[in-house]
């Protein structure tokens, strides 16, 4: 499980194309401490498992079914990713309950800047937008987030300087892809009341 909370803004420093896969050699000095072959990292919110380590990088297997549901696929050499262990048992939650289970991708409409933060519009796949209400939680790209506005097909953010300085989202244009992972509060709440009218019919 994780937070939402990006530890390191790391970097792809290598690519290799499988036949129904992707290898990445990510950098990553600070999240690959005391890590070893078999942990978890969130890359860009999403899950991945550590296969080697060595001088500050690591390297993980993205099967076919990951890229095509998230934006890994469009990762190449030099792309910059938000980076996150999980959280340790005991430690503080400081965003929310992040699986790292991406369920879709959005792509950033466009960007509004202020005096002290930024305002991001982000279109919403139609299936997420009964997930996604106003001052609930959201993880973009891996960042635990609060909804300001939730519209038919799109939400928007408010960015502070230190989410813009010290993640991906501060360099992100319109266009840009984003994976998107609502409450699983939500669709654990959903899923129940669904098995109650279920029965309530019965």
């Amino acid at each position: 499980m994780f937070t939402g909370i990006v530890e390191e803004l790391g970097e792809v420093t290598a690519v290799e194309k499988l036949d129904d896969a992707s290898r990445f050699r990510l950098r990553g000095p600070v999240v690959t401490e005391g890590a070893k072959h078999g942990d978890s990292i969130a890359v860009n919110g999403v899950c991945l498992t550590v296969v080697d380590l060595g001088d500050g990088e690591f390297t993980a297997d993205v099967m076919a079914e990951t890229l095509n549901r998230s934006s890994l696929g469009a990762l190449e050499t030099g792309s910059r990713v938000n980076l996150e262990r999980p959280m340790a048992l005991g430690g503080r939650l400081g965003g929310h309950i992040v699986q790292g289970h991406v369920d879709g991708t959005g792509r950033i409409v466009e960007r509004e800047l202020s005096e002290n933060w930024e305002i991001v519009k982000i279109s919403l796949p139609a299936e997420l937008t009964r997930y996604v209400v106003e001052k609930g939680s959201i993880t973009v790209d891996g960042v635990s987030l609060t909804v300001v506005d939730a519209g038919p097909d799109y939400f928007t953010i408010s960015l502070i300087p230190t989410t813009l300085a010290l993640t991906t989202l501060g360099i992100k244009e319109p266009g840009d892809p984003v994976n998107l992972e609502v409450d699983v509060i939500a669709k654990y709440v959903e899923r129940l009341l669904g098995d109650r009218d279920r029965e309530d019919t019965k």
